[in-house]
């Protein structure tokens, strides 16, 4: 087994984790399997990770630079604010498409840190991660397309991150693809309503 920076080898068991967690459920998910999953001895999980709440903070923080990462490429200034706004969720559209189980396991883990004693604020940093990014996306196109807001930053944020969050699991409930793009129609049309050109 070839010897792998340490950073380099949390990233990689977490994405084995990923897999091992989309595939059989968190629950069920053993540091053995997810060992086994990165081809890896159990002793190199223990010197990457020490405790399976690390590891699930790693895995969240993973899960969701995954599709922060295709809205951070697609997001940039087009024709119109409403071009611009459904360029993004379109890019986290396709990454749902794409990666459902991913996206599945988002709501497991969450379920999973709420009902662990010790394990609750993985859930609340999982979520002010979602608050976060969208802040950071929202001053960056503040600055690039001189927007001016109608509502605090950190209000509009909270409100991007629990509409995405909605669209997500009606999404992965349902199975309605029709449907996601006409509420996403109706959401791009009320962020234009609460963000305008200066």
């Amino acid at each position: 087994m070839a010897r792998l920076p340490s950073a380099e080898r949390r990233r990689q068991l977490t994405e084995a984790a990923i897999r091992a967690m989309a595939r059989d459920g968190v629950p069920n998910t053993t540091t053995r399997s997810i060992a086994a999953e990165a081809g890896v001895s159990l002793s190199v999980f223990h010197y990457c990770f020490d405790s399976k709440q690390e590891l699930i903070e790693s895995v969240i923080t993973t899960l969701t630079d995954h599709s922060v990462t295709v809205v951070k490429q697609a997001i940039r200034p087009r024709a119109t604010l409403e071009e611009t706004v459904r360029a993004g969720f379109q890019a986290y559209w396709e990454h749902v498409r794409a990666h459902p189980d991913e996206h599945m396991l988002t709501y497991e883990l969450t379920q999973y840190a709420l009902r662990r004693p010790g394990f609750e604020h993985l859930a609340r940093r999982q979520y002010q991660l979602y608050t976060d990014t969208y802040a950071e996306l929202i001053d960056q196109l503040r600055h690039t397309m001189g927007l001016r807001l109608h509502v605090p930053v950190p209000v509009l944020a909270r409100y991007l991150a629990a509409m995405t969050d909605g669209l997500t699991l009606n999404f992965l409930v349902l199975g309605d693809e029709a449907a996601w793009n006409d509420i996403l129609d109706t959401v791009i049309a009320h962020i234009a309503g609460l963000v305008r050109d200066s």
